[in-house]
């Protein structure tokens, strides 16, 4: 089979397969991964030390493909939509009793669906490359090997990077999951799409933690690497940044105006399951480790983990304005978890700082109200009696 005929047989197998989309990068050094080693020397990935690894030639990894790869040629990239027909965590925002899981957390593990279909289409090109590469190599990688996804499926094609980070495609806006198999095949690469951000600068005006520069990312202070990636303590000047979200955060693509009239899955691995969209803060913080278990089973939820879990609903029931949380973080307060303490002490003393700030602020109202109808006993202040 001719490589061009090859090529377009392997993006029409991926469509096939329910990818939403899919293109084919190249190897070759990137503008954006040069800076990495920058990147990780300023701490911008904060304490995930698995992201500074690197290879016998004392380079990092995801610096380029080849350091980690250095047999590819070629790297297919493929998207899948997993956005669903659901309200946007801004709705909640001021909501004194909800959390906010991510979107991508709602329905199943994206690592599990994505590598079924990735296995699925690397037996394809396995196959169809039979007859003249005999012993290709093809490495499949989803969010867990030393690949910058991102930064390939943008050489691919599948969208530019916008400047929250997030890759955005001008059809299928940001909500999609990415996957890649790197291959020693040959193949041609795809034109990037042009940059379509414009002077546009909402994303980094909305995170609440100040992660953002254009097209740049503090990973340390996103609200996402601060629920999920942070084990142990949350830098207490952070905390406040975090409002509701206990698993993720999708603040930045909730005001992209690309995001607007973006695709919607209909894959039924990717729909919410109960209890996933804005889910009570006092049930997430009643569930044992068992109930946990259960309930978030194949689900990306599980890389929080239980303990960290319920750290991030302490923050959140801070955040929340809530008082009837007091009995609950009390009680965490009190309980044998040191690190959970600490969170809910903290929670705690917000709540109840704004409970004596919003007393002294009725006092002061009903006191200028009690003047403005005449002064203390509500005849005229200061007239002589007639």
């Amino acid at each position: 089979m001719a490589n061009q005929e090859w090529r377009a047989g392997a993006l029409a197998e991926a469509a096939r397969l329910g990818f939403d989309l899919a293109g084919v990068a190249g190897v070759e050094a990137s503008a954006r991964l040069a800076l990495f080693p920058e990147w990780i020397a300023a701490g911008r990935a904060g304490e995930m030390g698995y992201l500074a690894r690197r290879n016998e030639d004392g380079r990092y990894l995801r610096e380029a493909v080849r350091e980690a790869y250095p047999w590819a040629r070629a790297v297919l990239c493929a998207g899948v939509v997993y956005n669903a027909e659901q309200p946007r965590s801004t709705a909640f925002a001021g909501d004194g009793e909800r959390g906010w899981i991510s979107r991508y957390a709602w329905g199943e593990d994206y690592h599990q669906v994505l590598r079924a279909k990735l296995e699925a289409w690397r037996e394809w090109l396995r196959a169809a490359a039979a007859g003249g590469e005999e012993g290709a190599e093809f490495q499949i990688t989803v969010d867990t090997a030393p690949l910058v996804e991102r930064e390939a499926a943008r050489a691919a094609g599948l969208g530019w990077q916008g400047k929250n980070t997030c890759l955005i495609h001008p059809e299928k806006g940001s909500w999609f999951f990415l996957g890649c198999i790197v291959t020693s095949l040959e193949m041609e690469a795809e034109a990037g799409l042009p940059d379509r951000c414009g002077s546009c600068t909402r994303c980094i005006e909305a995170c609440p933690t100040g992660a953002l520069a254009p097209y740049a990312m503090d990973a340390s202070r996103c609200v996402a690497y601060l629920n999920i990636e942070l084990r142990g303590t949350i830098p207490e000047g952070l905390r406040a940044g975090m409002g509701n979200n206990v698993l993720g955060c999708d603040i930045c693509q909730d005001v992209c105006p690309w995001n607007r009239r973006a695709a919607v899955s209909a894959a039924p691995e990717f729909q919410p399951r109960a209890g996933m969209v804005a889910p009570r803060l006092e049930e997430l913080a009643g569930m044992s480790e068992q109930d946990y278990r259960q309930r978030f089973r194949h689900s990306a939820v599980k890389r929080a983990q239980y303990a960290g879990l319920r750290r991030n609903v302490a923050v959140a029931m801070g955040n929340s304005g809530n008082p009837a949380f007091l009995p609950i973080l009390q009680e965490w307060i009190a309980g044998g978890d040191a690190v959970l303490a600490e969170h809910a002490a903290w929670a705690a003393r917000q709540l109840e700082a704004r409970e004596a700030r919003e007393a002294r602020e009725a006092d002061d109202k009903g006191e200028r109200e009690r003047m403005a109808g005449g002064g203390p006993d509500g005849g005229a202040a200061g007239r002589r009696p007639e």
